[in-house]
């Protein structure tokens, strides 16, 4: 049975869920209006098993439901197709988790406007989770994309020097662990080809369900 929580997520998100087999262009403000991080998603899907949810801002619905009549391929002319043919797409594994691997702590919570923290980090709100070394300083870290009130996406990174010694997957669990008690379910998205972030997410306890999502993103 699919969790409360993601179902109101995505109904949230995508403006529909669930849907039939096939794909379904639906329309949402939300991709009018600026994400978690201050840029637009112009469209945003969810695969599960046999049924798609393409979720496009409410004028783009006929350009995009032609295109997908047109081509049984529409990832190429996604970005065009919603006013943005220099953005990038994504084509991601979608994951989720209600039972994160029970992995000890290994960060700490510091506020993304903190000394020698990456870029990427500073992009968030809100306090993003860390590891740093005897030094002071910073190998990995995790920051929380409060997508709506019902999901949150989880984003990790570590420095190349400190791959390998399990920090990525003790984040992931460690800030789905805060999602969940937040009342949320946590996400996690990567790319098909992404092995390193796949085996982080297994081992962080977000099964592969067979789920997809993907997007026109900002180059």
């Amino acid at each position: 049975m699919l969790d409360r929580r993601l179902h109101l997520h995505l109904a949230s998100w995508l403006g529909q869920w669930p849907a039939g087999p096939g794909l379904h262009v639906v329309r949402s403000a939300r991709r009018t209006r600026p994400a978690w991080d201050g840029r637009l998603r112009p469209a945003i899907a969810v695969r599960a098993g046999a049924s798609t949810v393409l979720s496009v801002a409410p004028d783009r619905v006929a350009a995009v439901r032609e295109l997908a009549r047109q081509s049984a391929d529409l990832l190429p002319a996604l970005p065009a197709a919603v006013g943005h043919p220099d953005w990038t797409v994504h084509d991601d594994v979608f994951r989720w988790s209600v039972a994160p691997t029970p992995l000890p702590d290994v960060g700490e919570w510091v506020p993304p406007t903190a000394a020698g923290l990456p870029s990427w980090l500073r992009l968030f709100d809100r306090a993003v989770l860390v590891v740093r070394d005897e030094r002071g300083r910073y190998l990995a870290g995790v920051g929380i994309k409060r997508h709506d009130r019902h999901g949150h996406e989880l984003a990790v990174g570590t420095v190349p020097a400190a791959r390998g010694r399990g920090l990525a997957r003790r984040l992931v669990a460690q800030a789905a662990r805060r999602v969940l008690d937040d009342g949320a379910v946590p996400t996690y998205l990567h790319g098909r080809r992404n092995i390193a972030s796949a085996r982080v997410a297994e081992a962080a306890g977000f099964p592969d369900r067979g789920w997809g999502s993907y997007g026109v993103y900002p180059s």
